[in-house]
């Protein structure tokens, strides 16, 4: 992370004062009077912003103090965190691996200690994936719960500003700050049900995790999570190509997020139809289970992390969003927390919950961390 950014030549220094929190925000949300490039040289001489994105504006009102701008997986379109052009974000705590993509930079920062929370935006877990790869949290909204006024794309159907603490009490902070209520800390976690969706010892870590932790989930299945995985892919590569196709005529943007940006051209009527129902569905249906259990768990990423060279091989990262994706589809709140390692990475707990439920993803945090043994 630069003060801001380097080549937008931020030189102001910041004091705080008692109860401020100090935050980095990604560089495709608005800071008045810098360039928004969203890691990507297509945007290097784009207009400078007018004013802050209004989560920023929320948080500067409320003893937040920003203290930079981080780099990003570039156009946030992809899933690695890689950026040859703009800078890849070191995992500061499995530094072999990838940061995650796409607001990699926001994740690395809050593992190294530099802030105390970080922005994200997450459109196929773009704050889930990063928070697990670090080894940190990561909250993801219910869609439209935090403004995207001043966010970039400007239209989105999936996308949501989300937030990244090492502390789920200074999450509870950002939360409250930002007008999201949290009610007081839990006496009892409620009841929770559990889906193995991710490879076994993966799954296996988790489940050891939440019983060391006295949690005994109810298992159950969802039908439709590989379909809304699907759905989710089709929306984005349409969204993204009305959104970012016009900055290809620049050549500026890397080969292989043009490719990806391209190919939401060829995306049908009947195709974008089909996803829009398989939204419905999948959301009716989870409406449903947590009607009758208020938290659903899985794991974040179904696979473990690959390292950089790993991640090379497109073909390595495909799956990685396939258990993050649907919740954005849905719109469900979601939130990762770190809880172990299987052979030196970082496996994490994804936690779901009702719309308008968001602070009871931020009090099972303090519930479940306050218990984890160390």
């Amino acid at each position: 992370m630069k003060p801001v950014l380097e080549s937008n030549g931020y030189t102001e220094q910041f004091i705080l004062g008692e109860g401020d929190l100090r935050f980095a925000v990604k560089d495709t949300l608005d800071i008045a009077g810098y360039r928004t490039q969203a890691g990507c040289p297509a945007l290097a001489t784009s207009p400078v912003a007018r004013s802050h994105a209004r989560v920023v504006s929320q948080l500067l009102a409320n003893r937040c103090v920003v203290t930079g701008k981080t780099t990003l997986h570039e156009l946030a379109f992809g899933v690695t965190g890689i950026n040859p052009r703009c800078g890849t974000p070191v995992n500061p705590r499995f530094p072999a691996l990838i940061p995650g993509g796409s607001s990699s930079g926001s994740a690395a920062v809050v593992a190294s200690g530099e802030v105390d929370f970080s922005l994200g935006t997450d459109t196929g877990g773009s704050v889930r994936m990063p928070a697990a790869c670090c080894g940190v949290m990561g909250l993801k909204p219910g869609y439209g719960v935090l403004s995207r006024q001043g966010v970039m794309p400007a239209e989105s159907s999936l996308d949501c500003v989300g937030v990244f603490t090492r502390d789920a009490a200074v999450l509870r902070q950002v939360m409250t700050r930002l007008s999201v209520p949290v009610d007081t800390p839990l006496y009892d976690l409620p009841p929770m049900a559990f889906v193995l969706a991710a490879e076994p010892d993966i799954d296996a870590c988790i489940l050891s995790a939440l019983l060391q932790a006295e949690v005994s989930p109810q298992e159950i299945t969802l039908p439709l999570l590989e379909e809304a995985h699907r759905a989710g892919l089709t929306l984005i590569s349409h969204e993204n190509w009305q959104a970012l196709g016009p900055l290809l005529a620049s050549g500026a943007v890397s080969p292989d997020v043009a490719s990806r940006i391209r190919a939401g051209a060829d995306v049908s009527r009947e195709a974008l139809e089909q996803a829009e129902k398989v939204r419905v569905a999948f959301s009716e249906h989870l409406d449903a289970v947590l009607e009758q259990t208020p938290l659903l768990a899985l794991a974040t990423l179904p696979e473990l992390p690959p390292t950089l060279q790993e991640a090379q091989d497109p073909l390595t990262v495909v799956n990685l969003t396939r258990l993050v994706r649907p919740f954005n589809l849905s719109g469900h709140p979601a939130i990762t927390l770190p809880v172990g390692e299987i052979d030196g990475r970082p496996v994490a707990l994804q936690l779901v919950a009702r719309k308008g439920h968001d602070g009871l993803l931020v009090q099972a945090a303090e519930w479940l961390t306050a218990r984890r043994r160390h």
